[in-house]
């Protein structure tokens, strides 16, 4: 990588992890561009020449955490050999990693909650399903097997992981959630959500 250019990858980290500390501190719809420019010790210039202001920041910084996450994620799930195995490890290493990175986590469910506008959703939605594809291949093998339904990935994620998204956001915001309890019994419920049901004999 060249000089320059590695300069600007290093000013443009500083200026997200400097918005992350900022999010975390005063929350997305507290925190400006200003205060993330003097925390970051950046020049405005170079702010409005890295990122299209609060919004372009906001929005890279939700990609970064977005590919943070989901290398996480298929770091857990593809290694799997059954489906049992994969819903386990796809629903603990969301908790896992939210757990982990309480900051990130916090300033992604509150940026998800914005109104972003829809061409950058449609940039977001297109990057998470770029990074998602893996684990989609991955868990397409089961369902083939027939040991996961055949549903689309929008359907899998409302299932597996919408109770870990709702105790997650529910955690960060001070509810008195135990960890613990969550790891132990939200990836076991999942799969409960999921396995292939054994059709009752009829008696004779």
């Amino acid at each position: 990588m060249e000089p320059a250019r590695r300069d600007g990858q290093k000013r443009r980290e500083a200026l997200l992890d400097a918005a992350l500390r900022c999010f975390a501190e005063r929350g997305v719809l507290g925190t400006g561009i200003e205060e993330i420019r003097r925390a970051a010790g950046a020049s405005p210039s170079s702010v409005y020449h890295l990122f299209d202001g609060l919004s372009g920041l906001t929005l890279a910084l939700l990609t970064r955490t977005f590919e943070r996450l989901f290398t996480h994620l298929a770091g857990r799930v593809l290694p799997t050999a059954t489906a049992e195995a994969a819903v386990v490890a796809l629903v603990d290493g969301h908790l896992e990693w939210i757990l982990s990175h309480q900051d990130e986590g916090r300033f992604m469910y509150q940026a998800m909650a914005l109104e972003l506008g829809a061409d950058t959703m449609d940039s977001l939605q297109a990057r998470k399903a770029e990074l998602l594809t893996p684990i989609v291949v991955h868990l397409s093998r089961f369902i083939d097997q027939g040991t996961l339904p055949q549903w689309s990935p929008l359907v899998f994620d409302v299932v597996l992981l919408g109770p870990s998204h709702e105790s997650c956001r529910r955690f960060l915001a001070g509810a008195p959630l135990e960890p613990s309890w969550m790891r132990e019994t939200l990836p076991r419920l999942a799969w409960q959500s999921v396995k292939p049901r054994r059709s009752r004999r009829t008696r004779t």
